[in-house]
């Protein structure tokens, strides 16, 4: 029997839902938790960890999984760990869904660094004016240079202080696109932007703005995982369950 967990939170987490639910397979979307207006999924939904390997382990075996789908987001580095270790223990096959990374192309200025502690000290010393688009969870880091001001765009509101002396924030939900963000870029005088090489279109849109703009991004690298089998696509997914994608005529 076929029973799926689908690891979400990405817009390709959102499609592979809606593929599996097409096919009437018997699938639960698993939510990390971060945000806190995740989504509506056409699947049941469960929202929050697992507690490491040996919660989803126990997990897994609970709920008579078959197949673990990885769609989360590429710098989700920790639950991907944990999904490939929880699965070889359990003999649950795996994959991830997996989008591209970006390239850069004519007329991009990027400089690219392995993690965020990189990606702070190549910011320069003479006070800026960043775009942190890194999300809320890697902030602290960048306190080290407190003389740059500090664009944020979030999902939800901050619910504390934030670790930076000088910061604005802008709430929105993407997919962005070249218009609004190269009005963002220009509204707040932004000379740098910080990135993680997340891929996809969604949030490719501030790196076009930025090469229009002649602007310098710094983008930060996607951790290193473990081997495991991946594939771009939903239907690839399909295709490994061995179903066809119907909307897609797969």
């Amino acid at each position: 029997m076929t029973r799926i967990l689908l690891l979400g939170g990405t817009t390709e987490a959102s499609l592979m839902a809606q593929a599996l639910a097409r096919a009437g397979l018997d699938a639960v979307f698993s939510y990390a938790g971060r945000t806190d207006s995740p989504a509506p999924q056409p699947l049941a939904t469960r929202v929050g960890g697992f507690g490491g390997v040996p919660g989803l382990v126990a997990w897994l075996r609970d709920h008579r999984i078959s197949h673990v789908i990885d769609a989360t987001h590429p710098f989700a580095a920790q639950m991907s760990r944990n999904a490939i270790t929880a699965c070889a223990q359990t003999g649950i096959a795996l994959v991830g869904l997996e989008r591209a990374a970006w390239q850069p192309g004519p007329g991009d200025d990027w400089r690219t660094v392995l993690d965020v502690d990189a990606a702070v000290t190549t910011l320069p010393d003479a006070p800026a004016r960043v775009f942190l688009a890194i999300g809320k969870q890697t902030l602290a880091p960048f306190a080290a240079k407190p003389q740059h001001h500090y664009l944020l765009r979030l999902v939800d509101p901050p619910t504390g202080p934030l670790p930076l002396p000088r910061a604005s924030v802008v709430i929105a939900r993407g997919p962005f696109d070249m218009a609004s963000d190269a009005a963002l870029l220009r509204d707040h005088a932004i000379t740098h932007i910080v990135a993680k090489n997340a891929g996809g279109t969604g949030a490719e849109a501030k790196l076009t703005a930025a090469r229009a703009r002649g602007l310098p991004v710094i983008l930060i690298d996607r951790p290193v995982l473990p081997a495991r089998k991946v594939v771009a696509t939903v239907s690839d997914v399909m295709a490994w369950l061995g179903h066809a994608d119907t909307e897609r005529g797969v």
